[in-house]
């Protein structure tokens, strides 16, 4: 596998497809540029899955990432497109992609998009409405 940027994610078979579980992950260091300035713009991205058949493998999901480090976009914008993307290559059951972005003119932006598998209902009420996870703590 490649070690450069790149717009290819890869998958691997879901360990227990079985069982309702929750993935989350913390990806501190997303990068993109602002489409009007063309200054960085900086992210943490939270990233919560219930996986059906396939799961996103990460180093792929690293330079993925890493390929928006010198591409203009709006928060908003980048937030959905991630998500879309995650959810093309794995057809998770649900997925939530939290943006975090830093202050920029004394404002922070959080930007939050979902996705549901039609049809898909969790085994248990609180599985999509978890208290928030204490990241990096």
């Amino acid at each position: 596998m490649s070690t450069k940027p790149s717009k290819s994610l890869e998958n691997f078979p879901n360990p227990n497809p079985g069982r309702d579980y929750l993935i989350r992950m913390r990806m501190p260091e997303f990068t993109c540029l602002c489409p009007k300035t063309g200054q960085p713009d900086f992210a943490t991205l939270y990233l919560e899955y219930i996986p059906e058949a396939l799961c996103v493998e990460l180093k792929s999901l690293k330079l993925y990432l890493w390929a928006y480090r010198d591409e203009g976009a709006f928060h908003e914008a980048v937030t959905n497109k991630l998500l879309d993307d995650l959810v093309a290559v794995t057809q998770p059951r649900f997925m939530r992609l939290t943006a975090d972005w830093y202050v920029r003119g004394g404002i922070y932006t959080n930007v939050v998009a979902e996705h549901r598998a039609p049809g898909w209902a969790p085994q248990h009420a609180d599985a999509v409405h978890l208290p928030p996870a204490k990241w990096g703590e």
